[in-house]
């Protein structure tokens, strides 16, 4: 991050994914990848709608929503797409300022900046769609000292945390868009988030027998932030890519 970035990006927040079962998605991710479960909110902590379950590895931090009632748009988002990621959270210095600056410059606004608070301190928020039904929250933390978010309590026993299978990070978050609108949302986090194209592999890079797919990797000054965008290209048979597409619409 320079001193000349319009949209300073500070590091991912977390992953939200909206699920059918989130206690058995936590299970899971808990059992399978050695993560620790670090703080819950549902019906028992005033959260009437929805069970959330966070869990931790090194500085990766997922969020798993459920639905708990027929018309929540939790429970309708996972019955349009299956299980999947809702929200790619990034920290930012404000909220506000990352959430103005991304609208001016054509983002469609989901949530406005607002602070929420706690005993712990309190918490700047704001979002911007992106491709699909997919958000980004803008996330500003520095003055809060609780487990995840005002109105989730601690879940860690007796302050221990799983020792892990060793991922420390997230990597890069992937989205898959239609054919021809790869460019257009290479575009977007070009004027959004001032991102660059750091690598562009063609159809000829990455296929098989059968399909094959298109993709620009899209980055931050730092190169932390990476969002490579993929689209279908012609092959035998249909592409991975349109495949995914067509089950999760």
């Amino acid at each position: 991050m320079s001193s000349t970035d319009f949209m300073p990006l500070e590091g991912w927040d977390h992953v939200e994914l909206w699920v059918g079962n989130a206690k058995q998605a936590a299970y899971f991710y808990e059992h399978s990848f050695g993560f620790t479960r670090t703080a819950y909110a549902g019906p028992e902590t005033g959260v009437r709608d929805r069970a959330s379950y966070v869990v931790e590895q090194g500085d990766i931090r997922l969020v798993l929503t459920s639905g708990l009632r027929a018309d929540s748009e939790v429970t309708q988002f996972a019955c349009r797409h299956g299980d999947g990621a809702r929200d790619i959270s990034l920290q930012v210095p404000s909220a506000d300022g990352a959430y103005r600056t991304a609208v001016q410059r054509g983002a469609r606004g989901i949530a406005e900046p607002h602070w929420v608070e706690d005993e712990f301190g309190r918490v700047e928020l704001s979002s911007i769609a992106t491709y699909g039904d997919v958000v980004h929250t803008f996330v500003n933390r520095k003055d809060y000292a609780g487990p995840y978010l005002p109105g989730y309590r601690s879940t860690l026993e007796n302050g221990h945390a799983d020792p892990g299978v060793g991922l420390k990070e997230l990597d890069h978050v992937v989205g898959n868009v239609e054919l021809g609108r790869m460019n257009a949302w290479v575009e977007f986090y070009e004027r959004v988030f001032g991102m660059t194209n750091i690598v562009h592999f063609g159809d000829d890079q990455i296929q098989t027998e059968y399909s094959a797919l298109m993709s620009k990797v899209m980055a931050d000054g730092s190169g932390k932030i990476k969002f490579p965008i993929n689209e279908p290209a012609e092959g035998k048979r249909k592409s991975q890519i349109e495949e995914y597409l067509e089950f999760n619409h």
